[in-house]
Protein backbone atom coordinates (compact mmCIF):
# COMPACT_ATOMS: atom_id res chain seq x y z
CA UNK A 1 0.00 0.00 0.00
CA UNK A 2 1.19 3.42 -1.17
CA UNK A 3 1.41 6.29 1.94
CA UNK A 4 1.74 9.50 1.39
CA UNK A 5 2.62 11.29 4.62
CA UNK A 6 2.51 15.50 4.53
CA UNK A 7 3.71 18.27 6.46
CA UNK A 8 4.28 22.02 6.72
CA UNK A 9 1.18 23.37 6.48
CA UNK A 10 0.49 26.38 9.00
CA UNK A 11 -0.74 30.06 9.53
CA UNK A 12 0.99 32.72 7.84
CA UNK A 13 0.37 35.97 7.08
CA UNK A 14 -0.42 37.43 3.37
CA UNK A 15 3.18 37.66 0.88
CA UNK A 16 4.71 34.94 3.34
CA UNK A 17 5.90 31.77 2.62
CA UNK A 18 5.82 28.28 3.70
CA UNK A 19 7.14 25.08 1.96
CA UNK A 20 4.68 21.65 1.89
CA UNK A 21 6.50 18.18 1.71
CA UNK A 22 5.05 14.73 1.27
CA UNK A 23 7.43 11.70 1.74
CA UNK A 24 5.89 8.73 -0.45
CA UNK A 25 6.73 5.15 -0.21
CA UNK A 26 7.89 5.20 -3.64
CA UNK A 27 7.98 6.68 -6.94
CA UNK A 28 5.33 7.91 -8.93
CA UNK A 29 3.48 11.01 -10.98
CA UNK A 30 3.07 13.49 -8.24
CA UNK A 31 0.99 16.51 -7.43
CA UNK A 32 -0.74 19.01 -5.16
CA UNK A 33 -4.28 19.68 -5.19
CA UNK A 34 -5.97 21.77 -2.69
CA UNK A 35 -9.80 22.58 -1.39
CA UNK A 36 -10.86 25.49 0.59
CA UNK A 37 -14.25 24.86 2.50
CA UNK A 38 -17.48 24.54 0.61
CA UNK A 39 -15.30 24.05 -2.68
CA UNK A 40 -14.26 21.35 -4.97
CA UNK A 41 -10.41 19.86 -4.88
CA UNK A 42 -8.54 21.79 -7.49
CA UNK A 43 -5.09 20.61 -8.91
CA UNK A 44 -2.64 22.80 -7.88
CA UNK A 45 0.86 21.90 -9.18
CA UNK A 46 2.49 18.37 -10.30
CA UNK A 47 5.55 16.91 -11.36
CA UNK A 48 6.94 13.77 -13.05
CA UNK A 49 9.29 12.14 -11.27
CA UNK A 50 11.78 10.64 -13.50
CA UNK A 51 11.02 13.36 -16.70
CA UNK A 52 10.81 16.10 -14.16
CA UNK A 53 8.01 18.04 -15.82
CA UNK A 54 6.40 20.66 -14.00
CA UNK A 55 2.89 21.63 -14.22
CA UNK A 56 0.95 24.74 -12.25
CA UNK A 57 -2.31 25.95 -12.24
CA UNK A 58 -2.63 29.40 -13.45
CA UNK A 59 -3.06 30.82 -9.99
CA UNK A 60 -0.37 29.88 -8.58
CA UNK A 61 2.44 29.78 -11.63
CA UNK A 62 4.72 32.34 -10.68
CA UNK A 63 4.51 31.96 -6.89
CA UNK A 64 4.43 28.22 -6.47
CA UNK A 65 7.52 25.71 -7.29
CA UNK A 66 7.24 22.02 -7.38
CA UNK A 67 10.05 19.96 -6.86
CA UNK A 68 11.10 16.50 -6.15
CA UNK A 69 14.20 14.77 -4.11
CA UNK A 70 14.94 11.35 -5.80
CA UNK A 71 17.17 10.36 -2.39
CA UNK A 72 14.12 11.05 -0.20
CA UNK A 73 11.23 10.45 -2.71
CA UNK A 74 9.91 13.83 -0.65
CA UNK A 75 7.92 15.83 -3.29
CA UNK A 76 7.75 19.90 -2.12
CA UNK A 77 5.67 22.70 -2.81
CA UNK A 78 7.41 26.18 -2.29
CA UNK A 79 4.46 28.19 -1.55
CA UNK A 80 6.01 32.51 -1.95
CA UNK A 81 3.54 35.46 -2.12
CA UNK A 82 1.57 33.69 -0.38
CA UNK A 83 -2.80 35.48 -0.42
CA UNK A 84 -6.19 34.75 1.61
CA UNK A 85 -7.16 32.88 -1.16
CA UNK A 86 -4.60 30.37 -1.08
CA UNK A 87 -6.38 29.10 1.77
CA UNK A 88 -6.88 25.39 1.81
CA UNK A 89 -6.68 22.32 2.59
CA UNK A 90 -3.44 20.95 1.17
CA UNK A 91 -3.40 16.96 -0.48
CA UNK A 92 -0.65 15.22 -1.69
CA UNK A 93 -1.49 12.39 -4.53
CA UNK A 94 0.31 10.10 -6.77
CA UNK A 95 -0.71 8.32 -9.68
CA UNK A 96 0.24 4.89 -10.58
CA UNK A 97 0.63 5.16 -14.52
CA UNK A 98 0.75 8.20 -16.55
CA UNK A 99 1.38 12.00 -16.86
CA UNK A 100 0.50 14.62 -14.37
CA UNK A 101 -2.92 15.43 -15.14
CA UNK A 102 -5.35 17.93 -13.38
CA UNK A 103 -8.68 15.57 -12.47
CA UNK A 104 -8.81 14.48 -8.95
CA UNK A 105 -10.10 11.31 -10.20
CA UNK A 106 -6.57 9.86 -12.16
CA UNK A 107 -5.51 9.82 -8.77
CA UNK A 108 -4.89 6.66 -6.65
CA UNK A 109 -3.62 7.14 -3.46
CA UNK A 110 -4.10 10.60 -1.31
CA UNK A 111 -2.41 12.13 1.96
CA UNK A 112 -4.31 12.68 4.85
CA UNK A 113 -4.14 16.81 4.05
CA UNK A 114 -2.45 19.80 5.82
CA UNK A 115 -4.31 22.68 6.66
CA UNK A 116 -2.77 25.82 4.87
CA UNK A 117 -4.17 29.40 6.72
CA UNK A 118 -3.15 33.14 4.79
CA UNK A 119 -4.39 35.99 6.83
CA UNK A 120 -4.79 39.65 5.41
Amino acid sequence: QVQLVESGGGLVQAGGSLRLSCVASGRYTMAWFRQAPGKERDFVSGISWYAGNTYYADSVRGRFTISADNTKNTVYLQMNSLKPDDTAVYYCAARRLGAVVPNTREYDYWGQGTQVTVSS
